[in-house]
C-alpha cells in the first residue's frame, strides 16, 4: 500500500503539473499513502461483505457483477471525498489544475482498483482451480484404491464353506489328512492377509499360494480334477495382481462339469510373459449365481497397472484366458 501510494503520487506529479504551497514531496507521498490505505482497506471491506453475501464457489458471476461497481464506485467516491478534504483544510490546490488534477486521481484510483481487482479474482481462481484438481486426483486416487481393495478382498465365501464341508467329513475319514488340510487352509488365509495391503506379488508367491489353494481343491474333487503346471522359473519373478490366478482357477471351477466321467484339465503356463489359463471345456447345465470374483474382476484390477488387455479366447473344446506379467519398476 505504502509503495503504491508512492508511486501514485509520482504519476499525479509527471501527468499534472502544478506549483507546491507549503509542503514538500514527503508530505505528498504521505497523503497519497493514506488515501491509498483508505481506498484499500475499504475494498478488503467489500470483499469481506461479498464473500459472505456472494461466495466464488457459489455465485461467481453475482460476485463480479455486484463487486466491482461497488468497487468502483467506493474507489472514486473515497479519492473524491479525500481530495475535497485535502484541499479544504490542508493545502488548496491550484485552481488552474485543480479539475484536472482531482479527475486524473479519480482515474487512477478507479483504474488500479480495476487491477487489483482483477488480479484478485485471477489468482483466486486460479488457487482455487489448482486446490480443485488436486482435491480432485486426491479423490481419484482414494477412490481407486478403495475400488482396488475391494476388489482384493473378493474371495468367493463359498471358498470356506465348501472346505469346511471337507473338513468335517476328512475328520472321520483320515485324521492325518484332516491336519494337512488344515494347515493347507491356514496357509492360505495366511496369504490373504499377508498380502491383503500389496497392489502386486512375484509369481513365484502367487503360485506358492496356489500350491496350497489346489491341494485344497484336489482334497474336494480327488483325482477328477488335475493341475498341469508349467512355468519357467526366469519368469517367476515377473509381477501380477495377487489372488489373480486363484480368481482364474475359481472361475473355472464354477462354470464347469467335474466328475469321474468328465474330469477337468487346468493348464497354467507362461508364454510371451502372458500367463495362460486354459482348460477343457464341459460347462455345467446349472452355474452358480456368480460372486462377481470372475473375468471381470481380473480385468477391472488389471486397469490400475497397465493397458495391457486381459485376452479370453473360447472355442468349442477348450477355454484360456492370457493375463499380463508385469515388470517392477
Amino acid at each position: 500500500m505504502v509503495l503504491l501510494g508512492i508511486i501514485i503520487s509520482f504519476l499525479l506529479d509527471v501527468i499534472v503539473e502544478h506549483n507546491d504551497h507549503g509542503h514538500t514531496k514527503m508530505f505528498d507521498f504521505l497523503i497519497s499513502v493514506l488515501i491509498t490505505i483508505i481506498v484499500w482497506e475499504g475494498n478488503l471491506r467489500i470483499d469481506t461483505i461479498m464473500n459472505h453475501k456472494f461466495p466464488w464457489e457459489k455465485s461467481p458471476g453475482r460476485r463480479i457483477l455486484y463487486q466491482l461497481p461497488i468497487s468502483m464506485i467506493f474507489s472514486a467516491s473515497a479519492i473524491y471525498l479525500s481530495m475535497l478534504a485535502f484541499d479544504k483544510f490542508v493545502c488548496a490546490l491550484p485552481e488552474e489544475a485543480k479539475n484536472a488534477f482531482m479527475s486524473t486521481a479519480i482515474v487512477m484510483g478507479i483504474l488500479v482498483t480495476f487491477i487489483v481487482l482483477s488480479i484478485e479474482i485471477s489468482a483466486l481462481f486460479f488457487g482455487n482451480w489448482k486446490k480443485s484438481l488436486v482435491e480432485i486426483e486426491k479423490y481419484k486416487s482414494e477412490n481407486l484404491q478403495a475400488q482396488l481393495q475391494n476388489l482384493k478382498n473378493q474371495l468367493n465365501p463359498h471358498f470356506l464353506f465348501n472346505n469346511l464341508s471337507v473338513l468335517s467329513s476328512l475328520v472321520y475319514i483320515d485324521q492325518d489328512k484332516a491336519v494337512d488340510f488344515i494347515n493347507q487352509l491356514s496357509k492360505v488365509y495366511r496369504y490373504l492377509l499377508d498380502n491383503r495391503d500389496n497392489e502386486l506379488v512375484a509369481l513365484e508367491t502367487e503360485l506358492a499360494f496356489i500350491q496350497s489353494y489346489t491341494y485344497l481343491i484336489k482334497i474336494r474333487f480327488d483325482k477328477n480334477i488335475i493341475f498341469n503346471l508349467d512355468i519357467p522359473k526366469d519368469k517367476t519373478h515377473l509381477m501380477l495382481p495377487p489372488l489373480s490366478l486363484q480368481m482364474l482357477i475359481e472361475n473355472t471351477i464354477k462354470h464347469n462339469e467335474i466328475s469321474n466321467e468328465l474330469p477337468l484339465t487346468v493348464q497354467i503356463k507362461v508364454a510371451d510373459d502372458m500367463l495362460e489359463i486354459s482348460n477343457n471345456l464341459q460347462l455345467r447345465k446349472s452355474t452358480e449365481i456368480s460372486s462377481k470374483t470372475g473375468l471381470q474382476n481380473i480385468k477391472d484390477r488389471y486397469k490400475f497397472f497397465t493397458e495391457q488387455n486381459v485376452e479370453v479366447i473360447s472355442t468349442d473344446r477348450s477355454f484360456t484366458v492370457k493375463i499380463p506379467l508385469l515388470r517392477s519398476k
